[in-house]
């Protein structure tokens, strides 16, 4: 482990359990629903900050680092890195928890992209940030 994962970066946007309906056989968590949970934690971030409705446009540079058990608490962190017209570049951590103890480890990063849209799913503007 690299400096880089010894503690989380970002916000804490979505912490769940993993559950034996989303486990293979031998007690792993499949990516797909790891992924699954960094999209909508990238989806509430994203739309807090373009005040609105979004849609994913692109998952970079995915890498899985670690298992995720049965059991576990998902907890995932998200960093706005960029804001452009349209779009939000999001960095995505998510860490397991392990159940019987508060250690917890990087199991996956990545990059996402989502684009703010409008009521007929057209790209719309990202309105100026405000302070609250």
């Amino acid at each position: 482990m690299d400096e880089s994962d010894a503690l989380p970066k970002g916000e804490l946007t979505v912490r769940i359990p993993a559950m034996p309906a989303d486990a293979n056989a031998n007690g792993d968590i499949f990516g797909g629903w790891v992924v699954s949970q960094m999209d909508l934690a990238a989806g509430v971030r994203a739309a807090e900050r373009a005040r609105g409705r979004v849609a994913t446009v692109a998952i970079n540079a995915l890498v899985f680092k670690k298992p995720v058990k049965i059991g576990d608490t998902l907890c995932v962190y998200t960093t706005i890195e960029k804001v452009g017209r349209t779009s939000i570049t999001l960095a995505i951590e998510a860490w397991a928890r392990q159940r019987t103890s508060k250690e917890r480890t990087k199991v996956t990063e990545g990059t996402f992209v989502m684009v703010a849209i409008d009521d007929e799913g057209r790209p719309a503007p990202i309105p100026a940030e405000t302070l609250e």
